[in-house]
């Protein structure tokens, strides 16, 4: 068992270790990651003019960051999320509204043909009917999309504007820790 074992360690050994006939070059490729700064993410550049380290630049938008969102009462990423949410609903909103039409003129064709059959002309009752019920319920839904869209505007408005405040008190951190800041 022991000759065994060193036999095997042997010849492990030799496999090992390139001969001269038997040279063999491995190159490595070394691969980094570079994750983005809290300023390169917000679109702020910052300089250490003080000399701070990478690791230090770090900790200080770090810090920096978590002041502004408690000075702003806004957070920037959380923002954009919300924005996004919002555009979802947009996108759904405008979906419903293309099948409000239809809805109307089945409405308006039911309400038609009750009054036509009181009338004496169930059929000339429901068409008119029908008509009348897309034009209005496709109406409705373009003044409720125009008011949705009024509505995602504002809000878009005021998003870009908040951003821009927390871009300012994150910048005033920073250059109170001797940085260059521009955004």
């Amino acid at each position: 068992m022991k000759r065994a074992v060193g036999i095997l360690t042997i010849l492990a050994l030799c496999l090992s270790v390139p001969t001269g006939a038997q040279t063999t070059k491995t190159t490595t490729t070394t691969t980094t990651t570079t994750q983005k700064s809290i300023g390169a993410a917000l679109n702020v550049y910052v300089f250490p003019s003080g000399g701070q380290s990478s690791s230090q630049q770090s900790k200080d938008e770090s810090a920096c960051y978590s002041w502004a969102v408690k000075e702003t009462g806004s957070d920037p990423f959380r923002l954009q999320e919300k924005a996004e949410a919002q555009a979802r609903a947009q996108q759904y909103n405008q979906s419903t509204a293309e099948g409000s039409a239809v809805r109307g003129a089945a409405g308006g064709a039911a309400a038609g043909a009750l009054i036509g059959g009181i009338a004496g002309d169930a059929g000339a009752g429901a068409a008119i009917g029908a008509v009348s019920g897309a034009i209005i319920n496709r109406r409705r839904a373009k003044k409720q999309q125009e008011a949705n869209e009024a509505n995602i505007s504002s809000a878009q408005q005021a998003t870009a504007e908040q951003i821009n405040n927390f871009k300012k008190a994150f910048s005033a951190c920073l250059e109170g820790k001797k940085y260059q800041v521009k955004y």
